[in-house]
């Protein structure tokens, strides 16, 4: 069940408080700003070109340019987009499309971009996928730091099929390894794992399949991400919504910004964090909230 947080205000709750704010001061009540909470967007699979396999963009703009716009107004803390970013890393005008877009979002709110196995190669990454994905959008894993939140951006494909690309995978591993290493050292964060390609759908035990991690490498990182302290994993690829547990970790994978694949429409997810802990609710792009806080 996608968890919610009663801090995500309904158009229509939102007018009412103008409306009556000066009988009942609930204005201030629906706006004020705690300044221990924050939130931020977390989208997945824009995928420029697969609403019509690649004839044409039109929907994706249509969808990102939205949710951008719903950023500049609401101004997330940080916005993070997980993975399939374009449906083909050959078409470099799926790409441009999506970086004219990106380029809309306002200076003072950070972008960061998520590798998805359609921006690396499809069913298996491949050097000239890493090598494009690279020059296009910058490293595939890294860390960020907003507020409390300690960011490990990840490239899931390394670890979906890492046949071609072995040394990659194990260079990516041992530098996961070093950070959590680090990043559990320090004192009030919340280590927070960003992917594509979700661990798991459901289950942690699930049978292996397209849209989760090969059990055999699912189990270790798991544990390892446990042994850490991570609560949460984001990750997106499904193209619609579900949400796991395992051992206290928290596994969220997010519904499409792009092209839906169930019965969850084009959007993303708004995460909140207070005294340290996340809550998040999904959002079409039709019931984007008028205001937060």
């Amino acid at each position: 069940m996608v968890r919610t947080h009663s801090i995500f205000k309904k158009p229509g709750v939102y007018l009412f408080c103008i409306l009556s704010s000066a009988i009942f001061g609930c204005t201030s009540k629906y706006i004020a700003n705690d300044t221990k909470t924050s939130f931020f967007f977390q989208m997945a699979d824009p995928q420029f070109g697969m609403f019509t396999n690649d004839t044409n963009f039109v929907q994706e703009t249509i969808n990102f340019e939205k949710a951008i716009s719903a950023a500049n107004r609401l101004h997330p803390t940080f916005v993070i987009v997980c993975g399939d970013l374009v449906n083909q890393l050959e078409r470099r005008d799926e790409i441009t499309e999506y970086k004219r877009i990106a380029g809309k979002l306002d200076p003072s709110i950070p972008l960061y971009n998520v590798a998805g196995n359609h921006d690396v190669g499809r069913t298996q990454p491949t050097p000239t996928g890493l090598a494009n994905y690279r020059k296009n959008f910058g490293p595939d894993y890294y860390t960020f730091r907003s507020g409390n939140i300690y960011g490990i951006v990840l490239n899931s494909s390394l670890f979906f099929d890492p046949s071609l690309v072995e040394e990659e995978a194990a260079r990516q591993d041992a530098w996961l390894r070093s950070t959590l290493k680090k990043a559990h050292e320090i004192k009030n964060i919340n280590i927070v794992i960003f992917q594509h390609i979700p661990w798991f759908v459901s289950q942690p035990d699930e049978k292996d399949g397209y849209f989760n991690i090969p059990l055999e490498r699912r189990k270790i990182y798991l544990d390892l991400f446990h042994q850490y302290g991570v609560k949460y994993i984001f990750a997106g690829h499904l193209h619609r919504n579900s949400i796991g547990q395992y051992q206290g970790i928290e596994m969220v994978t997010t519904g499409p910004l792009g092209k839906p694949l169930g019965k969850d429409p084009s959007g993303f997810r708004i995460v909140t964090i207070k005294n340290n802990h996340l809550t998040h609710q999904y959002f079409s792009l039709d019931s984007i909230p008028m205001v937060i806080f």
